[in-house]
């Protein structure tokens, strides 16, 4: 049996037994890292603006506001390594940043991420209103602010 086909057969025998073993509620489990990178709000962003077309790395920075350049190239070199970015020359010979097929399987769910914060918005920051009402109320009526 050559290298090669012990390493195919591992890896079949490692997916077979994976979804079994993997969970995010085990510190010790390599899908909780994934599951820290997917819902990274700056993952979220790039992930939606790549699925659209490949794009060069200012046109990612213009097109998610508030994101730092280096920010930018930690979390793109982020999704690279784990296999969801591939950064290529085009054939105009400009370097683009595209989704791999893996990193396509995460538009849906962001998508849907995406979706809920922009249409529940006002329900946050009225939640958010409440709560500082209340507790400024606690604080100047000299009760702890935390205290059940």
């Amino acid at each position: 049996m050559t290298e090669e086909q012990v390493t195919q057969d591992q890896v079949t025998q490692d997916r077979a037994v994976a979804p079994r073993e993997w969970t995010v509620f085990s510190p010790s489990c390599p899908s909780r890292e994934s599951l820290a990178r997917i819902a990274n709000k700056w993952t979220a962003m790039i992930v939606i603006l790549l699925h659209e077309s490949p794009l060069r790395f200012s046109q990612l920075h213009d097109g998610v506001g508030g994101i730092s350049k280096k920010v930018l190239v930690d979390t793109l070199r982020a999704l690279e390594r784990d296999g969801m970015v591939e950064h290529a020359r085009e054939p105009d010979g400009h370097a683009r940043y595209r989704l791999t097929a893996l990193g396509r399987t995460l538009h849906e769910p962001l998508l849907a991420l995406q979706a809920w914060a922009e249409s529940y918005v006002e329900q946050v920051l009225e939640a958010r209103q409440r709560y500082d009402t209340a507790l400024d109320e606690r604080i100047l009526a000299g009760v702890p602010p935390y205290e059940p």
